[in-house]
């Protein structure tokens, strides 16, 4: 059993009902692993389908499918790890936006995997990444 934590990139082909990464997210979680959405990706992801073509189309996927995952909220110690975490990197000459340091903090703090394709997230010490829209597996250097 995994769990993983999915940021916006992955979330996002979930509602195209032929896209190969919405049959494997669904037949992993077959076998127990769980999947999971932080606060900011969930709002930048319901953003993204109701702004598309068929955002009619996309909100009822959305609702028949948003069942099968867990949710996390930010708290207060989030976002003042998040905040911690964005000047640790700048200082090293890294940049991460705050959304993604929220969704990296969540994963931190959940020991979750985190599904991404952002290449930004590999400089977060610690973080357990996987991209799943890769043939490799691997996020993009």
């Amino acid at each position: 059993m995994s769990d993983f934590l999915v940021d916006t990139n992955h979330l996002s082909v979930v509602v195209t009902e032929d896209y190969p990464l919405r049959a494997r997210l669904l037949r992993h979680v077959q076998f127990d692993d769980t999947f999971s959405i932080a606060a900011p990706a969930l709002t930048e992801f319901l953003f993204g389908i109701q702004m598309a073509p068929r955002a009619q189309q996309n909100m009822g996927i959305w609702t028949r499918i948003s069942v099968l995952f867990l949710y996390y909220e930010i708290q207060i110690a989030d976002a003042e790890y998040a905040a911690t975490l964005q000047v640790d990197l700048r200082r090293r000459g890294w940049q991460i936006n705050t959304v993604d340091a929220l969704i990296a903090t969540i994963a931190l703090r959940y020991d979750l995997t985190l599904l991404t394709t952002d290449k930004d997230f590999s400089r977060v010490p610690d973080l357990k990444v996987e991209n799943w829209l890769m043939p490799t597996g691997n996020v993009d250097e």
